[in-house]
């Protein structure tokens, strides 16, 4: 007979006799007081606050990960009964993993409660063996519930009150199913029913794979049969790391249709960005498979989880955090080795670019990355080898002061360059260690790198580049071609990408010297920069185009600035050799398809596609993102496009930007209306539950009819909002009809 458990049944503050009602009559009024769960050490005194989860022997099964928060109209989840923070001022604090929300002082009451986070692993012991493999479903109180109930199809009833203490669902932290807090829709079935883990259950880690594992007991008995295979565990090929005892182990149950996911989160990428988003991970996914890259690095989240088949990673940062775990991976010799995905947090990302990742981060729901990482196709991307060693021809009178004789990373994903680029970035580093609190913000950087790369320009500290160097690729001299150009910069590039998004080496496709650019094909492309080329780039120039070669040996006269992957640094006369090291496997954002049509008819899309295009200001989008119909209400109308029906958003974009130009018409703007500002985006207005901006560098990957079904909605950070528009009407006076007013719905 089953064995309810603390974690498995609703737990009912003594305040809702409504809810109390519903689950008595579902016969749970006779269920015992719990146990108490394996290792939860309920003599100790005070429990640690955690925010992050704990990989020690200690860790407590069902423990919360908590996060201060200011939220104000979310009641105390222990209710009034054991809650002993009764003013406002009291602090509050969130679990990322199950979303409750309770006073800093009553996080200890919800032992009284026996109310558990959802656990991330289980228990080895002996009495453990027969139970289920399945995951049972996590059920939570909720006094707000977006979306409708899974039993009778009505939406929830939101109470606005700031302290409402009526729940009005029951939702599962694992599946996110949600039920109204009533007998009708809850029933006792559903406590007993196995979780499907939800739309993402093919990247979830389930917690039924991770064992807490026990210490080895150093007995005498156990002693003299470890002594009798003492030899044979000699000859063993395990290494010390595969052979030390851990806490965790981990035992997974392989399927084909599954793609188990590896989070790792650098939380000083992108601001504050990485912070967050780790809470998010934490509520979709088994908070055990989500890791904090400040917290010890990739390695042992990779060693553990080494045996799990059909691994995937997602690297949330900078190119430099993907470098890192690629390394990493190199390090471990993983067979074969999981493919990486990135969601970008940093500043210049040109592998995520590359990779269809975009450029970075803005506010698309973690859902939806979830299902791209799970849909990404496999593509592979050359890694190579820089081996410098002292130019024995340079004599000690070349060697600077500051300079130094290796190079900042043996292997580079992205590019190499030496040259005015890396000594732009060597003085914005050196000023940066010297000085990090006046780095505190992207745009004082960017005016750091600005100032720096012309005061560059003018003391022309790299215009003699040509004369100190000597390139050698595939075992051709290129120098002379070089001491030719005279330039001040030389790209060693492996990716299409290059300082934050331009492509210098362009689309060589109309001429027959070079082959396209390709990330897989074993050649490096070497372009050399003028500084008018230089300039050039930012409005898709391109550099002058060298060579594409498989070997490159470059050497050096005296010390110069170079930087490897935006890592920089001064390096002495040296020879350095470039060449393939190894190919690393990756995940590369596939082209999304339309599951549902333009229109509810069913019917197929049409070759031409007549839409309305309405904008939103920055203000209404941040003020309204969570609430479609409103932010629909507070669009301005811009005009109407047609475009073929298989169009993707870079095509509708050209169309867009048309509007301005066409003589007033049907579809044309009216010469009233606010001109579009160069830096629109398209939102998704049918995806998510709610609207979200899309990365312009992922414009060829998405479908106009994915995006919205009868409009199309963009965003204009320099529209006025509609809170902020001296020509809103009155609520007595006729509604307008120019189409640079509000849209009348």
């Amino acid at each position: 007979m089953w064995r309810y458990r603390s974690w498995d049944v609703p737990q009912i503050p003594a305040e809702t006799p409504q809810t109390q009602k519903a689950i008595t009559k579902s016969g749970l009024q006779h269920l015992a007081p719990p146990l108490p769960a394996l290792g939860a050490p309920c003599s100790e005194p005070e429990r640690q606050i955690r925010s992050t989860v704990d990989w020690s022997e200690s860790a407590i099964y069902g423990e919360h990960i908590w996060f201060e928060t200011n939220v104000s109209g979310d009641f105390c989840y222990v209710g009034e009964q054991y809650c002993v923070a009764k003013m406002k001022s009291v602090p509050r604090r969130k679990c990322a993993a199950c979303k409750i929300v309770v006073h800093t002082p009553c996080i200890e009451q919800l032992e009284k409660i026996n109310f558990r986070c959802k656990p991330s692993f289980r228990e080895s012991g002996s009495r453990n063996v027969r139970e289920p493999t399945f995951v049972r479903h996590h059920w939570v109180h909720r006094r707000r519930q977006d979306g409708k109930c899974r039993h009778c199809g009505k939406g929830f009833q939101q109470k606005f009150t700031f302290h409402s203490k009526e729940i009005v669902a029951i939702s599962c932290s694992w599946c996110k199913q949600a039920y109204h807090s009533k007998v009708s829709c809850f029933m006792l079935q559903q406590i007993e029913e196995p979780c499907s883990l939800g739309a993402h259950a093919a990247v979830v880690i389930p917690p039924t794979w991770i064992l807490r594992a026990r210490r080895p007991q150093n007995t005498l008995k156990a002693s003299k049969k470890k002594k009798r295979a003492s030899f044979k565990r000699k000859s063993s090929k395990k290494g010390p790391e595969e052979g030390r005892w851990r806490p965790f182990i981990i035992r997974p149950t392989p399927s084909p249709l599954m793609k188990p996911l590896l989070v790792f989160v650098n939380p000083k990428s992108g601001g504050n960005q990485g912070a967050k988003i780790i809470q998010s991970f934490l509520w979709y996914l088994n908070p055990r498979q989500v890791f904090d890259l400040s917290q010890g690095g990739p390695k042992e989240a990779l060693e553990m989880y080494r045996k799990v088949h059909n691994l995937r990673i997602l690297a949330c940062g900078g190119d430099g955090t993907v470098g890192w775990i690629l390394s990493t991976l190199d390090q471990l010799r993983l067979k074969p080795p999981p493919p990486v995905a990135i969601l970008p947090l940093g500043t210049g990302n040109d592998l995520a670019r590359t990779l269809n990742w975009g450029g970075g981060y803005t506010d698309e729901p973690v859902s939806k990355i979830l299902s791209h990482v799970e849909e990404g196709n496999v593509v592979q991307l050359d890694r190579w080898d820089l081996r410098a060693e002292p130019n024995p021809e340079a004599g000690p009178e070349e060697r600077e002061e500051g300079a130094t004789d290796r190079l900042p990373l043996d292997v580079f994903n992205n590019y190499f360059s030496l040259g005015f680029d890396a000594h732009v970035t060597l003085e914005f580093h050196e000023s940066r260690e010297a000085n990090p609190e006046k780095f505190n913000s992207r745009f004082r950087n960017k005016m750091f790198y600005a100032g720096t790369a012309f005061s560059d320009f003018l003391m022309g500290s790299s215009k003699d580049l040509a004369k100190h160097i000597r390139v050698v690729c595939d075992g051709t001299d290129l120098t002379p071609k070089i001491q030719d150009l005279k330039p001040q910069c030389i790209v060693f590039l492996n990716i299409p990408r290059y300082c934050a998004g331009t492509m210098p080496w362009g689309h060589p496709g109309e001429h027959h010297d070079f082959e396209p650019q390709r990330h897989d094909d074993g050649y490096l492309e070497v372009i050399g920069f003028t500084m008018t080329s230089l300039a050039a780039l930012q409005v898709g120039g391109h550099g002058e185009r060298l060579t594409q070669c498989r070997e490159v040996v470059l050497t050096t006269s005296k010390a110069i600035p170079v930087q490897v992957d935006g890592e920089p640094c001064k390096l002495t006369a040296s020879r350095i050799r470039i060449a393939l090291r190894n190919q690393a496997t990756m995940v590369q954002k596939a082209k999304r398809r339309s599951a549902t049509p333009l229109h509810s008819d069913q019917q197929p899309v049409p070759e031409q596609l007549r839409i309305q295009v309405s904008r939103v200001s920055m203000h209404d989008y941040d003020a309204l993102h969570y609430d479609k119909e409103q932010l629909k209400e507070a669009s301005v109308p811009l005009g109407t496009v047609v475009v073929p029906g298989d169009s993707d958003l870079e095509l509708c974009r050209a169309h867009i930007e048309r509007l301005q130009q066409e003589p007033e018409g049907a579809g044309a703007m009216s010469p009233t209306c606010q001109k579009l500002s160069p830096k629109w985006c398209f939102l998704d207005a049918t995806t998510a539950s709610r609207f979200y901006r899309i990365d312009r560098a992922q414009e060829h990957l998405n479908y106009v009819t994915e995006i919205a079904q009868d409009e199309i909605y963009i965003l204009d950070p320099e529209l006025l909002g509609a809170s902020a528009r001296p020509d809103l009407p009155t609520p007595t006076s006729p509604l307008p009809t120019s189409p640079c007013s509000p849209t009348p719905r």
